[in-house]
C-alpha cells in the first residue's frame, strides 16, 4: 500500500504536467480555430488591414477613390468606413465627403455634368450622406437628392403607370432602362432619405422588384413569371437582356447577385417573412448557398454578391442559415473566412474577373468591407 502511494506521489508531477500541456494545447487550439473561424481576432484584424490599405494607397489626394470611375466608387468606399466607425470628421473620411459634395448639383442629384451614371450615382451618395448625417448637416441635401430620384424612377416624372413592365423601376439615368440592381439601390437612397415602406415611391419600386422574381403570383404576370419558377431574381424585365441571361424555353435566368438584392429589397419594402415571394426567394437562397462563388455567374460579380449576401440575411434576422442539404451555416462567420482568405497581403481584394469594374481594388475593398459590416461578431 505504501509503495503505491509513493509510486503515485512520485509520478504527480509528471500527470501535473501533463495535465498543463493538455490545459495549454485545448486553450491554443481554441484559439487556433476562433482563428481560422471567422473569431474576433480575425475580423479585426481583416477589417484594420482594408482600411489601412484605403488609407495609404486607395485614397488620392483630392479625397476621392478610383475618380476615372465616376464618384460611385467614393461614395460607396466612404460608406464602408462610416460604417466601420470612422466619424464624418476623421481625415480619412473628410477628404472624401468633401470630394463627394462637389459634385452636387442645382437638381439635387450628386454626379459629374455629363454623367452616363446620374442614378446610381445619386442613389450611392445618398446612403454615404446619411451615414455622415448624426450633426444634421446634410438634411437639405438629402431632401433635394430624394426629389431628383424620385423624379428619375418609372412611373415619376414619365408618366408610365403599372400595366407598364418598366413601372417603378430605376436604371442608370432618367432615360435609361430599369434594372433590379439600380432599382435596389434606389430602395436604399429612398430609405436613406427617411422614406419609410409605405412612401409611394418604395410602393412603386417593389411592383417592379416583384416582376424580377421567377414566380408567377398576381404581382408578376409577366411573360417571364412561370418559365423559371424558381423563386430567384433576374436582372430586368424590360427588355434588352443578354443572351446569357435566357433559359433554353425563353425564361430569364436566376442567380445569386440578384436573388439577395430582391430579398433585400422586399424587407425594406415591408414585405414580411410570410409573403410567398419572400419564402420563394428564401428558398433559392437555401438551394444555392455558396460563398465560393456568385451563384449562376462564377467569379463575375463576386464582391458585390458578398455585400448583397451579407445585408439581405442581416435584414432576414436569423444567425443561422440551413440550406438546401440541412447544413447549418454560421453565415456571418463562414463570410469573414472567406474575405480573410481572399485578401490580398496589402489589406485590399480584387476579382480576377474584371467584369463590372470588379478588377478595381478600391471598389472590391469598400464591397468587402460594406459586407464584413454586418459580420462584426458579437464577443
Amino acid at each position: 500500500m505504501n509503495r503505491v502511494v509513493l509510486e503515485s506521489s512520485h509520478l504527480a508531477p509528471r500527470w501535473r504536467s501533463v495535465r498543463c500541456a493538455l490545459g495549454l494545447w485545448l486553450i491554443w487550439s481554441t484559439a487556433a480555430q476562433q482563428a481560422r473561424a471567422g473569431g474576433p481576432e480575425v475580423y479585426a484584424r481583416t477589417v484594420e488591414r482594408a482600411i489601412k490599405y484605403l488609407g495609404n494607397q486607395g485614397q488620392a489626394e483630392d479625397g476621392s477613390f478610383s475618380k476615372q470611375a465616376g464618384p460611385g466608387v467614393t461614395a460607396l468606399v466612404t460608406t464602408a468606413l462610416l460604417r466601420h466607425g470612422r466619424s464624418a470628421r476623421d481625415p480619412l473620411v473628410a477628404k472624401s465627403l468633401k470630394y463627394l459634395e462637389s459634385f452636387v448639383q442645382p437638381d439635387g442629384s450628386v454626379h459629374p455634368p455629363k454623367s452616363r451614371l446620374p442614378n446610381y450615382e445619386t442613389c450611392l451618395a445618398m446612403v454615404c450622406f446619411r451615414e455622415a448625417n448624426a450633426d444634421g448637416r446634410y438634411d437639405e441635401l438629402l431632401r433635394r437628392a430624394d426629389g431628383y430620384v424620385k423624379g428619375v424612377q418609372k412611373g415619376g416624372e414619365d408618366g408610365k403607370d403599372e400595366s407598364d413592365v418598366a413601372y417603378g423601376g430605376a436604371g442608370y439615368g432618367k432615360d435609361g432602362r430599369p434594372d433590379l440592381s439600380n432599382t435596389h439601390f434606389l430602395v436604399e437612397a429612398l430609405r436613406a432619405a427617411g422614406n419609410q415602406e409605405n412612401d409611394e415611391s418604395v410602393k412603386k419600386a417593389l411592383v417592379f422588384i416583384s416582376r424580377c422574381q421567377n414566380l408567377e403570383t398576381e404581382h408578376n404576370t409577366t411573360e417571364f413569371a412561370a418559365l423559371v419558377n424558381d423563386g430567384g431574381f433576374y436582372y430586368t424585365p424590360a427588355g434588352g437582356t443578354n443572351p446569357e441571361d435566357k433559359t433554353a424555353n425563353g425564361g430569364l435566368r436566376s442567380y445569386g447577385s440578384m436573388t439577395y438584392a430582391g430579398l433585400k429589397s422586399m424587407l425594406f419594402a415591408g414585405v414580411g417573412p410570410d409573403d410567398p415571394r419572400v419564402k420563394a426567394a428564401l428558398d433559392w437562397v437555401k438551394m444555392h448557398y455558396d460563398l465560393g462563388s456568385n451563384p449562376g455567374m462564377g467569379q463575375a460579380g463576386l464582391y458585390y454578391y458578398y455585400h448583397l449576401f451579407a445585408k439581405a440575411l442581416d435584414a432576414i434576422g436569423d444567425d443561422v442559415l440551413v440550406d438546401g442539404e440541412g447544413i447549418e451555416h454560421d453565415w456571418r462567420r463562414e463570410l469573414v473566412d472567406a474575405l480573410a482568405e481572399r485578401q490580398a497581403e496589402n489589406g485590399s481584394w480584387s476579382n480576377p474577373d474584371a467584369r463590372w469594374l470588379e478588377g478595381d481594388p478600391n471598389l472590391c475593398t469598400g464591397f468587402a468591407l460594406l459586407a464584413l459590416s454586418y459580420c462584426k461578431p458579437s464577443r
